[in-house]
């Protein structure tokens, strides 16, 4: 690392007691300690995020917010219970800004582990800079909750990488979801047969796409469009172009924010309404409805929640008072339940010792904001995978896993022009 990188990385680094645990009760804590933990004045947790960059719209959704969430959630009641060392202690943090590059995210892990000296790591955004961090997470031994990676190899992974957890499930799981859904539909007469499909061409849309074309082929849909484009667009006048006049009832995107926004907003443009409008990451944003107006209504994507789940319901409560703004409607919850995971694992194993945590994270049953999770070979199975905003909300559509589904609304309501 040269002298101006790592100057770089000392600037947007802190080092913080959140607030929460008043100095009395801390000093209470920390009296009569053994010798073992007389040093210890908290739990030092250390991540890298994206502030700044193509990938800071998405974390600053679902993954920064969570985490200060968490750490506020916990300071107030506390800390975190260390029984082995007898002793209660608050969270400190330690934050870089990984610039969207996931070469700076390894760079940022690397000095977490072996300058700052953190106890636990929490990971980055998005599927490609939590691959690319894998590795380096294995090599120190620390924990990898990747809440915000949707991949395939995840079972793979999970065996080469014996610490990391993967918490979105893979773009099998995804993209059959979605056809099971639109063959009931199809079967109902409801839409027609022909699919269009257009995918950003990085690690979310490549997976994601991968499986789904096969997926509607054997399902005997026509797939009369089928195409990615690169990460960075901004103009899909040409595509959308292209696909209206190809009489298809589905359009299915596997985008990232960025792209997600611009595609409804230049679909709503070009009067392109087809009867099921499925898009990929940002959809669920708590921000998509602004962006799209009335139109955010019908509107299918990855995720989904249960919004007669009061647990949730108190999380989005907490959540918009400290961040200003509600989670989103897919991988927030499912953050955060990864740390109510960690917290957990910690209190039960009693100290510090990763390769505990990381065996009890492994094996053990917990309780979150999403229901009680036990991880099958490192791995959430039971998820939303395809929702719909209805009535203001993202709602997890009948055909997934999980309690509180709904049904889908196709067609969707056609667009309304702008002013």
């Amino acid at each position: 690392m040269s002298g101006m990188e790592e100057q770089a990385m000392t600037n947007i680094s802190r080092r913080t007691v959140l607030q929460g645990m008043g100095v009395s009760a801390l000093a209470t804590a920390l009296s009569g300690l053994p010798v073992l933990a007389q040093d210890r004045s908290a739990i030092r947790i250390g991540y890298a995020v994206s502030k700044t960059g193509a990938n800071a719209a998405g974390a600053g959704i679902s993954t920064t917010p969570n985490y200060l969430l968490w750490v506020d959630d916990v300071n107030k009641a506390g800390g975190i219970t260390l029984s082995r060392l007898g002793v209660t202690l608050p969270l400190e943090v330690t934050e870089y800004d990984d610039r969207s590059s996931a070469e700076e995210t390894v760079r940022a892990i690397e000095r977490l582990a072996t300058q700052d000296n953190v106890d636990f790591i929490l990971p980055t955004w998005g599927t490609g800079a939590n691959l690319a961090a894998g590795p380096t997470f294995d090599r120190f031994g620390h924990p990898q909750l990747a809440g915000t990676a949707v991949t395939d190899m995840a079972p793979d992974l999970a065996k080469r990488w014996k610490h990391s957890f993967w918490m979105l499930g893979g773009g099998h799981d995804y993209a059959t979801a979605l056809v099971d859904l639109l063959v009931k539909q199809r079967d109902a007469g409801t839409i027609n047969n022909k699919v269009a499909i257009a995918s950003v061409a990085d690690g979310f849309g490549i997976d994601l796409s991968k499986a789904a074309t096969p997926a509607f082929t054997e399902a005997g849909f026509e797939l009369v469009y089928d195409k990615t484009y690169p990460l960075g667009t901004s103009d899909f006048a040409p595509i959308i172009n292209e696909i209206s006049g190809l009489g298809v009832d589905t359009f299915v995107a596997f985008s990232y924010p960025p792209d997600t926004f611009a595609l409804t907003q230049q679909a709503v443009v070009a009067s392109f309404s087809p009867k099921v409008f499925y898009l990929g990451v940002g959809t669920a944003f708590p921000i998509y409805p602004g962006i799209a107006g009335p139109n955010h209504d019908g509107v299918m994507g990855v995720g989904g929640i249960d919004p007669d789940s009061q647990a949730l319901a108190a999380y989005f409560e907490r959540h918009t008072a400290l961040n200003g703004q509600a989670p989103d409607s897919w991988a927030s919850a499912i953050t955060y339940a990864s740390l109510e995971i960690l917290q957990q694992a910690i209190e039960r194993v009693g100290d510090l010792d990763r390769e505990a945590v990381a065996n009890e994270i492994a094996t053990g049953e917990f309780d979150t904001i999403i229901g009680k999770v036990k991880l099958v070979d490192n791995q959430l199975r039971s998820l939303w995978t395809v929702g719909q905003w209805q009535e203001g909300k993202f709602v997890g559509l009948a055909h997934t896993e999980r309690d509180g589904s709904r049904d889908p609304v196709v067609p969707k309501p056609a667009w309304v022009a702008a002013d």
